[in-house]
């Protein structure tokens, strides 16, 4: 029987022998991962083997139409048998060899090509005989599930296209896979570049395809708990007019959200699902994808229009996993979390799958033109995503070294410009003067003192206001009721913080300086220490005061103290009258006491234990030493002549009354020590023992005689109510601050090729070529080795028409260039100080070009002028870049309060205080 008649839809073969030839030449191929091969009925194969081998066409041994009946378990389903042998039920062929097979002699009806392929297992290449049968369902329906073949070396986006077609999913839709071995386990299949091996998957297990809702959501995260989401939100709103609920200091995090949110071309990159096919899954240096689909989760779902405000729990929780300085819920730096941000998305969207090295070049007198297009070349073969196309430019660095002249420029990349603010030579001071007037209270003077000055230069600027010399004068910080510190003239005033309670006392020549602490003892004994004496804590102001050494007894210091309280105390006159009823006296010994429970003090900072020093005997000149001497004598005779004015019952009975308060040396921090002696007797002199006193109250005595809010008090000097004038700047200024030649510090030092050593530099940094959206951070925040502080700068900025051409060295070279004016669509704004600041943003809406202010939740209207001088970072796009809005912009409602657009109640509020409220036209 010819082979011709078999039939119509075959082709006329070759001959017999050519046949052969060309079946068995493709036989000897090897097997390739990813190729295809075909299995054929061994009795259909080896009949065919006879028939070409006989070398007669009409022989009777003709295989005719090819048929693996034989090979199926049912001819409904047509599944493959099971535990089939090669070579013995099939014989394996390459593809070729079968399409030209069923060319020349057909198939039976309705029979499926077995199609196999060929995989790379870890110990072998082999044909897939049995491919993996996976169940296919939607999350809203797993009820309804189908069964679907797939090879080992299919990629999952196979399997994503058979869901999509079999339950006519449309192609617009965003959705994801799960992958459910158990009916309580299940995994996202993220990749869908990967292959079913790779990922685990295998028969039996489903597939579960989620379409995410309207409203930017998804229906539930995990595939066993998923349920149908048909109540939708009845709220609809401008797409991108949507707060983010605050966590809990999570504002600075909303505020760089926010201005990210509303940079067009980024939004419009996830909104049209581009990034789903730049997923980098195996970046090292990315986070596998898992940043920037949580970050697209936040924009689908603030740009929905169907929310008031987004919780972005998830997204703040992957921060923290790839980030750990984000972890938990302190406040933080929005610039730091926008750097952390654009890195991550550039590296989970990077199309470069493999990063190549580049051996980076120096100029070497070549043109900066030729130089700048390597490097960008460079930058890119290393670097390609969304954020690249969006925010990176390119700026010129000349670095010169100062001993040998070596010239080295390179161009590098940046995403953002981080400029400098011009700074201040001078600093404003707060101090609190303690006169030697004990009815005077406590005085707050403002002062102006330079920034690199000296404890000296404090007391210069105070000397001016009180007419007191500066050596005259003693310096400490208080806090927690202790002197923290008493400072030297020649220390630095970068040691004294904007938050520390600075005293200043003024104090005698050639007197002793003491220190004085007000403790109050405990009505109980501390047995618990191993002594029965009585407790004490700190309270009040501790008091500095110049001491004649000749009063340094327990008597003198007894009454010199009592006049210095005298006005916060009703005195002993009152004490005398009630000396009748009186407690005896409880002794003036006490064990080492606690630290105050509470303090006026705001300041946070963490006292600790030190060897301080309680002040110095400063020595005058030799010609004062008389008059010191005379000044001792008129104290001495001062306090006699005190004393023989006391009534004749306060002489006669001084002794055996009860004392106010009584008197104990102590330490630095105001307690006992072990090892300081007993002070007994009133003439002991405290100069020799430690110049740290305790004036000790009891209880009863303190609550009867010592008025604690009286000596509270303060007054504020004049100089008070002067307002400090913050300085204005242009953004111009600081920019060109930023292209400013400064040497290096000494921590980064430039290694020099001619000079072989590293050298402090000089170092030059030049704008070459701008961004779309060009990122400004402004550097409000100084850090130093001993201070840190807020740069209240007030930078003026322009919201339109910002023009880079003069900062440019690349000039435009013909009309295709695009322009340098960038006008504003974001800020960033940062209220308060370094502890205690809130974050907040203004941002212009790319669908109807209008202005708002988002507070965490809260959103408001807002008009270009209300945009605050607060600004810490702005967002500017390319003029031409800027699109027209596609929608009027809203009005607001006469219903909605105060024009608030969106509320909910926060999780957590961190300086909500710092507000600032907004009114439209």
């Amino acid at each position: 029987m010819a082979a011709s008649s078999s039939t119509g839809s075959a082709t006329e073969p070759p001959g017999l022998e050519t046949q052969w030839r060309e079946i068995d030449n493709l036989n000897q191929q090897q097997l390739r991962a990813g190729d295809s091969w075909y299995l054929l009925d061994k009795r259909w194969y080896d009949q065919w083997k006879e028939y070409v081998h006989a070398g007669d066409q009409n022989s009777s041994s003709y295989p005719g139409k090819i048929d693996n009946t034989e090979l199926y378990e049912d001819l409904d389903s047509y599944h493959l048998k099971e535990r089939l042998s090669e070579n013995e039920d099939f014989v394996l062929v390459p593809a070729e060899a079968w399409h030209k097979l069923l060319s020349w002699y057909d198939m039976m009806d309705n029979q499926p090509p077995l199609e196999r392929k060929v995989v790379d297992l870890p110990s072998t290449v082999k044909v897939e005989v049995y491919p993996v049968e996976i169940y296919l369902c939607l999350s809203s329906n797993m009820e309804s599930t189908v069964s679907a073949c797939f090879s080992r070396a299919d990629k999952i986006h196979a399997i994503h296209q058979k869901i999509r077609q079999h339950f006519n999913v449309s192609e617009t839709a965003e959705s994801r896979l799960w992958m459910r071995s158990t009916d309580t386990s299940s995994e996202r299949l993220r990749n869908l570049n990967m292959t079913i091996l790779d990922s685990c998957l295998s028969s039996g297990m489903t597939v579960i395809m989620e379409i995410r809702n309207a409203d930017g959501t998804w229906p539930t995260s995990r595939p066993q708990i998923m349920r149908n989401s048909a109540d939708e939100d009845s709220y609809r709103g401008p797409p991108g007019v949507c707060g983010l609920t605050n966590l809990g200091n999570t504002c600075f995090m909303n505020s760089a959200l926010q201005c990210l949110s509303n940079t067009p071309p980024l939004t419009e990159y996830f909104l049209r699902n581009s990034y789903l096919e730049e997923l980098n899954f195996t970046n090292p240096l990315g986070m596998k994808g898992e940043i920037a689909e949580a970050y697209a989760d936040v924009i689908k779902q603030m740009w929905s229009g169907r929310h008031y405000s987004v919780v972005p729990r998830v997204f703040k929780t992957k921060v923290g996993h790839f980030a750990s300085q984000f972890l938990g819920y302190q406040q933080h730096d929005s610039q730091e979390l926008l750097s952390f941000l654009l890195d991550g998305l550039h590296e989970d969207l990077n199309r470069v799958k493999k990063k190549e090295y580049i051996e980076l070049r120096d100029a070497d007198g070549r043109p900066d033109q030729e130089v700048a297009e390597e490097a960008w070349r460079n930058h890119l073969r290393r670097n390609d995503s969304v954020i690249v196309d969006t925010f990176h430019g390119l700026f010129k660095s000349t670095l010169v070294c100062p001993e040998c002249n070596k010239v080295s420029v390179t161009f590098d990349p940046f995403c953002y410009l981080s400029v400098p603010l011009p700074v201040s030579k001078e600093r404003v001071m707060e101090v609190f003067y303690v006169s030697l007037d004990p009815t005077a209270k406590p005085t707050q003077y403002r002062l102006i003192v330079p920034k690199a000055g000296r404890v000296i230069d404090l007391c210069t600027s105070l000397s001016q206001a009180t007419g007191v010399p500066p050596n005259q004068m003693a310096v400490a910080d208080v806090f927690n009721h202790r002197f923290y510190r008493i400072y030297q003239a020649d220390e630095s005033l970068s040691c004294i913080l904007d938050r520390d309670d600075i005293f200043i006392s003024p104090v005698t020549l050639r007197k002793v300086v003491m220190a004085i602490y007000m403790r109050e003892r405990s009505h109980y004994r501390d047995y618990g220490s191993g002594s029965n004496n009585y407790g004490t804590s700190l309270f009040g102001h501790p008091l500095l005061m110049s001491v004649p050494r000749a009063q340094c007894t327990r008597e003198d210091l007894y009454q010199l103290l009592l006049k210095r309280l005298a006005p916060s105390s009703e005195g002993e006159e009152k004490a005398e009258e009630e000396e009748s009823s009186s407690e005896p006296d409880r002794g003036s010994s006490t064990e080492e006491g606690q630290s105050a429970c509470g303090s006026t003090d705001t300041n946070s900072q963490d006292a600790t234990d030190g060897d301080q020093s309680a002040g110095v005997e400063p020595s005058g000149k030799e010609e004062e030493d008389e008059d010191e001497d005379e000044e001792e004598e008129e104290e001495a005779a001062s306090c006699a002549q005190a004393n023989k004015r006391l009534p004749g019952r306060r002489r006669n009975t001084e002794k055996q009354k009860k004392a106010l308060f009584t008197i104990q040396a102590v330490n630095s921090n105001g307690t006992t020590d072990r090892n300081v002696p007993a002070l007994n007797g009133m003439t002991h002199c405290f100069c020799l023992a430690q110049p740290y006193i305790a004036i000790d109250w009891d209880p009863d005595m303190k609550k009867k005689y010592y008025n604690e809010n009286e000596a509270e008090k303060y007054i504020k000097h004049q100089s008070m109510d002067v307002p400090h004038q913050q300085i204005t700047v242009q953004l111009q200024e600081c920019i060109e601050l930023f292209t400013t030649v400064e040497t290096l510090e000494e921590e980064n030092p430039w290694y020099c090729p001619t000079c072989k050593k590293h050298q402090l530099a000089t170092k030059k940094l030049d704008l070459w070529s701008l961004p779309e959206v060009l990122i400004i951070h402004l550097k409000r925040f100084s850090y130093t080795k001993y201070s840190r502080e807020k740069l209240d700068t007030i930078v003026e900025f322009p919201l339109r028409d910002l023009d880079f051409s003069g900062f440019l060295l690349k000039k435009t070279v013909n009309s295709t260039e695009p322009p340098c004016r960038y006008d504003l669509i974001s800020v960033s704004n940062h209220f308060g100080g370094l502890r205690d600041g809130h974050y907040t943003s203004y941002a212009r809406n790319k669908d109807n070009g209008q202005w708002y202010y988002f507070d965490d939740s809260k959103v408001t209207y807002a008009r270009e002028e209300q945009i605050t001088s607060a600004v810490y970072l702005l967002f500017y796009q390319r003029q031409d870049k800027i699109r027209q809005p596609t929608v009027p912009p809203p009005v607001p409602s006469s219903s909605q309060p105060e024009n608030h657009i969106s509320s909910q109640t926060h999780d957590g509020m961190d300086g909500a205080s710092s507000c600032v409220s907004m009114e439209t036209d």
